[in-house]
């Protein structure tokens, strides 16, 4: 069923340095109330190799793991119209993002933002990052996490994340 669908709040801390940002949550993680809440996303297992906050904890820590590391969570998109879970399946003309200017004024110790796949990185940089003040901000699109992006290995996934924790000196 299509319908509009609304995204969470962000995981930040004040002193946060690094954002990393998705799409929108899917259908299990609306359900759950949790960001990437799907049993096969790879982001908590990775979460786990880098920081330690991994699904063996409770969703309130792990949360808690990545704000003590200075990882704040964050979708580009606030709303939009989509059927299922996919990202290719949002509706184009339906996308609203976030309020990134506030969320930056807010979170100033943040350099470097990380996108969880593509989408991620094109909605942000055709929507978001031309309403921005000129800014230090760096960024990096990382592989999906999502069971749904198949071309790489766990193994695979996992080594290019661990560019996160390397900004963060972990």
């Amino acid at each position: 069923m299509t319908r509009r669908i609304e995204g969470f709040p962000p995981i930040a801390d004040a002193d946060a340095t690094v954002l990393i940002l998705g799409s929108m949550p899917g259908e299990e993680s609306l359900r759950a109330g949790q960001y990437y809440a799907h049993p096969r996303n790879a982001f908590w297992p990775i979460m786990e190799d880098l920081f330690g906050a991994g699904p063996g904890l409770d969703y309130a820590g792990r949360t808690a793991v990545l704000r003590a590391s200075g990882v704040a969570l964050w979708d580009v998109l606030a709303s939009c119209v989509r059927t299922g879970s996919l990202d290719s399946a949002i509706a184009g003309q339906s996308m609203a993002v976030n309020d990134f200017p506030a969320f930056f004024q807010a979170h100033s110790g943040i350099t470097r933002v990380f996108f969880n796949g593509a989408l991620a990185e094109k909605c942000f940089l055709k929507s978001v990052r031309p309403v921005l003040e000129p800014c230090s901000l760096r960024f990096q699109r990382l592989p999906s996490t999502s069971p749904a992006h198949a071309a790489l290995s766990y193994a695979q996934k996992r080594a290019a994340w661990r560019v996160v924790a390397e900004r963060l000196g972990a």
